[in-house]
């Protein structure tokens, strides 16, 4: 049986699912697109090739391999994107919880039934169908869990918001002796440069008491601030705009010092290594073409 223990986002990992970028499936027609920034991509001709997304994938695997940690795969569907792993599942101190995606997604689910069957029954949680969530918006933080989401009337019109208010009751009720802290984000179809698509895309706790933030993510003021007081102004490292379109927040703590970042975020790099973090720098500009870059692609299953 494999025991689930995630309580934070940077304790010591263990073990992980990575997606895989094998057989991804011919490039999505624009009706077909989840986000803005692929449908940019589909315009403009960039959108990424599979050999360039499993380079960039391999070379995590190559880092976690580095620091002894036990990396499952899905199993490779043909022609699906299996990339990001966080969608579809998530992990809560000993539980897994089964996301309810977007509908085309179901199949991605059964690729990675080979972990979900080693879980003790009792640990496998399957919200409510009404309850829509993604693990993206999930973020554990020892006492807290911290949730994005979205309330706006036109939460059904918007393909970009993904986790509703059934889904944050739905895990207070699981977790009774947690604190549940939800956030408002910004949500657009069309602009990625206005649209958090989820809670890494704009904020991020790492270790040292630390975080990430963008400010323009959330759509509630005093939202951001008691983020802000939470983890000390002075501990916070805020990302422009572009930055949040660059995924700068979307990086993967393998430890309270250790984090794998992508090897273009100059600024962000630099400040992580000034606060004493060893930057374990890989490509992932391809992947980030999709809205998704290193804590999407990975679902942590056990840390100390």
């Amino acid at each position: 049986m494999l025991q689930l223990n995630i309580k934070n986002e940077t304790s010591r990992l263990r073990a992980v699912i990575l997606g895989t970028a094998e057989s991804n499936g011919p490039e999505p027609s624009l009706e077909d697109c989840y986000d803005p920034k692929s449908v940019e991509h589909v315009l403009a001709g960039t959108y990424p090739k599979e050999a360039d997304m499993i380079r960039e994938m391999e070379a995590v695997a190559a880092v976690f391999k580095k620091y002894d940690v036990t990396v499952y795969r899905p199993k490779v569907i043909k022609d699906c994107n299996q990339i990001f792993s966080r969608d579809i599942a998530f992990v809560i101190e000993d539980k897994i919880i089964r996301a309810n995606i977007l509908p085309d997604r179901e199949r991605e689910i059964e690729a990675i039934r080979y972990v979900w069957n080693q879980v003790d029954r009792k640990n496998r949680i399957i919200l409510p169908p009404e309850c829509h969530v993604e693990g993206g918006d999930v973020m554990p933080w020892n006492d807290y869990i911290f949730i994005g989401t979205y309330s706006g009337e036109d939460y059904a019109q918007l393909i970009t918001a993904r986790t509703n208010m059934d889904a944050v009751i739905a895990i207070q009720e699981l977790f009774p002796d947690k604190i549940v802290k939800s956030f408002e984000l910004r949500k657009s179809n069309t602009n990625a440069k206005e649209n958090a698509l989820h809670l890494d895309c704009c904020f991020q706790p790492i270790g040292k008491g630390k975080a990430i933030i963008h400010k323009n993510g959330f759509l509630i003021e005093r939202e951001y601030n008691w983020l802000v007081d939470f983890f000390g102004k002075e501990n916070i490292f805020e990302i422009t705009k572009d930055e949040m379109y660059d995924m700068n927040s979307n990086i993967f703590s393998i430890s309270e010092d250790v984090i794998i970042s992508e090897k273009n975020f100059t600024r962000l790099n630099t400040w992580l290594r000034s606060q004493g973090f060893t930057v374990e720098e890989v490509p992932y500009a391809e992947i980030s073409k999709q809205e998704g870059l290193l804590r999407c692609s990975t679902m942590p299953l056990v840390r100390d």
